[in-house]
């Protein structure tokens, strides 16, 4: 009687284990290229060259809006530090607000400006710069 071969024995052949291994390594590699590729999750920061970064003052001074220290601080520390940033304009379009607020930007503003003295700050006024608004308009180059 005649012995079949058992469908099981050639994964027990050495080469037919090293050609899985590579396949796999291969496909992983592509996957990993083609995440890398196809990522939109929106972190990256494209870095070409010199730029001009805006900043946006929307709404009233105050430590809870839109327009709090933290926010307006974090963004302006972030274009000052940037060796790209040919300049920085502020863009404000506030009725005022919080005097002490307004104060912390406009010493922060001040601050960078004589930290980074090569890179120019300037002040777009939308439809409003009222009150706290003008106070932090003043800390600039131009406005």
């Amino acid at each position: 009687m005649l012995e079949r071969a058992s469908p099981w024995r050639r994964f027990a052949s050495s080469a037919w284990r090293w050609r899985t291994f590579f396949r796999f390594v291969f496909f992983g590699v592509i996957a990993a290229i083609a995440w890398d590729v196809f990522n939109f999750s929106g972190d990256r920061v494209a870095k070409a060259g010199k730029h001009t970064a805006l900043i946006d003052l929307q709404g009233e001074i105050s430590a809870n809006g839109d327009a709090s220290t933290e926010n307006i601080d974090g963004a302006l520390e972030a274009a000052f530090e940037d060796d790209g940033t040919a300049g920085v304009i502020l863009r404000i379009n506030s009725p005022g607000g919080s005097p002490v607020q307004a104060g912390i930007i406009y010493r922060d503003i001040r601050r960078l400006r004589a930290k980074y003295p090569k890179t120019p700050l300037y002040v777009v006024v939308d439809d409003m710069c009222a009150s706290g608004g003008y106070y932090v308009a003043a800390a600039a180059d131009k406005i």
